[in-house]
């Protein structure tokens, strides 16, 4: 689970505003991790998601490649291949950084219509996100890459009001939703869907394929861009829904006993801080810049393995820590 720019600040300030204690101080397993990228002490999502995909520090704007542009495979594709089911749950498109970096391999993640490809070729078995334009109203080509879904026997669905309501799955089909023709609401517009769609995805993949397990990853995209615009109630407020999925989650990994739950950012947005003269529940937030910075940032982790998320590493260790415990070969980690 990632939450996009959720720096240690942004995590405080949403303790700060509840009453009741958040999901994220459940975990009993706490560390930190480096988000520096291949090119840049200040990384961005798409070399920070790549990083926790495949393991490799890669430059800022890639998708899925190494530094020299050669495809590396990702833990979702691994997954994949060694027969577990697979998710993806976000409230940005399907197409956007953090998530294409766990199927795509593209030099720049502006790509999104070549994404948009890739994810038509990865074998995902479960999807929530926005991003449908890119799929259906192309502008590089004519094709209809929902219709090619279909044809590949996907169940694939839009309601595009960002809301799922009591929306259920009736088929054990592989399933793709559409949120939006192009990004989610911000939560404080009306979007609602992220815990419900991650109670729907664990329970779901668990059903599809119980012997073999599953690999879901859920990002509160919008975190991140709540900073960019230094809007702290909003980014508060996208902390808080990110905190009730991962509440789902968690509820469900404690029934399973068999799933490992990791809870982290890609990088730190905004710079935020809460200064003096804050209370409880009326926090003075102020913002150091509209961009990432470079601090590091915090990893939570429940279940089986845990432990290993332990004391401060590389953000690409958080790839390789997966793979061991899933028994899974780490990608070559080398950087020319």
């Amino acid at each position: 689970m990632v939450g996009d720019g959720m720096g240690l600040a942004a995590v405080s300030a949403a303790m700060y505003t509840q009453a009741s204690t958040l999901n994220l101080e459940k975990f009993p397993v706490i560390g930190f991790h480096k988000t520096f990228s291949a090119d840049n002490l200040k990384t961005d999502s798409a070399a920070g998601a790549t990083a926790f995909a495949c393991g490799i520090k890669t430059y800022n704007n890639a998708i899925g490649i190494y530094p020299d542009s050669t495809v590396c495979t990702t833990i979702l594709e691994q997954a994949e291949a060694k027969g577990l089911s697979t998710g993806i749950v976000v409230t940005s498109s399907l197409v956007h950084a953090t998530p294409a970096a766990f199927y795509g391999h593209q030099p720049l993640r502006a790509l999104k219509e070549a994404l948009a490809e890739d994810f038509l070729q990865s074998g995902i078995d479960f999807a929530i996100g926005g991003g449908k334009s890119f799929f259906d109203f192309r502008d590089m080509d004519e094709r209809n890459l929902i219709e090619e879904l279909r044809a590949k026997n996907y169940v694939v669905t839009s309601f595009l009001d960002d809301d799922l309501g009591e929306f259920t799955i009736n088929s054990n089909r592989p399933f793709i939703h559409f949120t939006a023709n192009a990004d989610p609401l911000p939560i404080n517009q009306g979007r609602n869907y992220l815990p419900y769609a991650s109670r729907l995805a664990t329970n779901y993949l668990k059903k599809h394929n119980s012997d073999n397990g599953f690999f879901l990853m859920i990002e509160g995209s919008q975190i991140d861009w709540a900073a960019h615009s230094n809007l702290g109630n909003v980014l508060v407020a996208e902390v808080l829904d990110f905190d009730e999925a991962i509440g789902e989650v968690l509820e469900f990994a404690i029934k399973d006993k068999e799933t490992l739950v990791i809870v982290t950012a890609d990088h730190e947005t905004g710079g935020l801080a809460i200064n003096q003269k804050s209370k409880l529940k009326k926090l003075k937030l102020e913002f150091t810049t509209k961009y990432h910075t470079c601090t590091m940032v915090p990893v939570y982790a429940y279940g089986p393995g845990a432990e290993l998320f332990r004391g401060i590493y590389d953000n690409t260790a958080i790839n390789r820590k997966m793979c061991s415990l899933l028994d899974l070969k780490p990608q070559s980690a080398t950087v020319k």
